[in-house]
């Protein structure tokens, strides 16, 4: 189960960042202006999100595991498909296709898991799955400078069907989950699944559990409509104001675009322009790790507005880099290097882990995978806007102008999430709703004792 979780979060990592480097050598064979290239790269976002929407259904109808073989074998095809490509069209309606493939990986392989995994390690192969994301992403600027040229980029695009196909060996060892096989009325098979993955759990108390969470789900077939009226429409605006946000101040631009943002800067040689940003992600790598650390020792609101400070800062760098050097080198150069480390840094240390985990609290059970869903699909569609027009912006405002929208949709960031964003470190999921309700106060007085005086004696009773 770690295995697969590792390998596609590899494989969806690899996909975002191979393609910044294949821009490099494919510019000049397929005569690329900057609106070709934007193109090329929104595709795949476009293709997230439609993969994204149709994600819950599909693993619904056919099943966590069904799914997740459809998605490594189309991708695996879609990725030949694009390495084939002898035109802009085909190249684009390939990537297209892929992250029709990835956006269903997104939805399903966080529940694939969380639905398999002992509840001691759920937690620590989430975790893993994420960080496989970011460790493919270097992966992707790696191979595309190992083996990207003019004439052998085609392998950069190819080298992700390996990994898909690995993967389809690795799903044949693996049930699907209970809670699927539950839904289905298939209770053997729910049983067999449990006794296999959870051999040391009470697996007919499991599957209560399991039974009396479908009932209550089966209670809340009118989620949407609770999620937009009170108490939890504050909770499901913070979600996807939360998800728009994480993606709207830039982070895939900088990734898709890395190669490109760097030569703006002044770099040349395909060293700098593709080593770089793989040791960039891998110093993001230790910034997630990072933050897992104290996330829970010093709250989930230091930690995120930490890390968007952070980015608002790189922001700042990045203008200044850019206003005083373009992309003449030097000095200059080497700040906007830096601003793009202390970018990544801040993202990866708070908007990246903590979206999901206010995800996955800001709502109660019967609520939190359809808000969790809409969240994912806000992040998804402020990705393509960005995505859609960063290289153009680039190219006709400048960088100083494009890091001035960007550290002021930071800043914005920074003001929602002290204004809205609640702590809820070490409050158990259902005492959080009542943050969201404007009786949340008056309960909190209620609760407490109040102690009535009398000339002999003092009453204490609870309201």
């Amino acid at each position: 189960m770690a295995l697969v979780a590792v390998s596609i979060g590899l494989v969806s990592g690899y996909d975002v960042s191979s393609i910044g480097g294949v821009l490099l050598f494919i510019t000049d064979e397929f005569s690329l202006s900057a609106r070709h290239q934007e193109v090329v790269t929104t595709a795949l976002a476009v293709g997230d999100i439609a993969g994204a929407i149709g994600a819950g259904a599909l693993a619904n109808v056919i099943g966590r595991r069904k799914s997740l073989i459809v998605v490594v074998a189309s991708y695996a095809g879609f990725a030949l498909f694009g390495a084939l490509s002898v035109s802009l069209p085909a190249l684009v309606t390939a990537r297209l296709l892929a992250g029709l493939a990835i956006g269903v990986s997104y939805v399903v392989v966080p529940v694939f898991v969380a639905e398999s995994a002992p509840a001691r390690i759920r937690g620590s192969l989430l975790v893993t799955y994420q960080a496989a994301n970011v460790a493919g992403i270097a992966l992707g600027y790696l191979s595309a400078y190992l083996l990207g040229t003019q004439q052998s980029w085609r392998w950069v695009l190819g080298l992700a069907a390996v990994p898909a196909l690995l993967v389809l060996a690795l799903l044949r060892r693996v049930d699907d989950t209970a809670r699927w096989y539950m839904i289905k009325g298939r209770v053997a098979d729910a049983r067999r699944a449990l006794q296999r993955g959870q051999p040391t759990a009470d697996v007919e108390a499991e599957l209560v559990e399991i039974s009396t969470a479908l009932d209550e789900e089966q209670a809340g077939v009118r989620a949407l409509a609770e999620m937009i009226r009170g108490p939890y429409l504050r909770a499901t605006i913070f979600v996807v104001v939360l998800g728009f946000l994480v993606q709207i101040t830039g982070i895939n631009a900088i990734i898709s675009y890395g190669p490109l943002l760097f030569q703006s800067m002044g770099l040349r040689g395909n060293f700098a322009l593709l080593v770089l940003p793989a040791l960039i992600q891998v110093f993001a790598l230790v910034a997630v790790f990072v933050s897992l650390v104290f996330v829970d020792r010093l709250g989930r609101r230091p930690v995120l507005l930490t890390g968007i400070a952070i980015m608002v800062s790189a922001d700042l760098v990045l203008m200044g880099a850019f206003a005083f050097g373009g992309n003449s080198g030097g000095m200059p150069t080497v700040f906007g290097v830096v601003g793009v480390l202390l970018f990544t840094l801040g993202f990866n240390a708070g908007f990246g882990p903590l979206a999901c985990v206010y995800a996955g609290e800001s709502l109660p059970a019967r609520l939190r995978s359809l808000g969790s869903a809409v969240m994912h699909t806000a992040n998804l569609v402020a990705n393509a806007i960005v995505v859609a027009v960063f290289v153009t912006l680039l190219t006709s405002l400048g960088g100083t102008a494009v890091f001035a929208i960007l550290g002021a949709l930071a800043l914005i960031s920074f003001v929602f999430v002290y204004r809205c964003a609640p702590e809820t470190t070490n409050r158990q999921l259902e005492d959080i709703r009542h943050v969201w309700t404007k009786t949340s106060e008056k309960v909190a007085r209620q609760d407490r004792p109040i102690r009535v005086r009398h000339r002999r004696c003092v009453v204490e009773t609870v309201a």
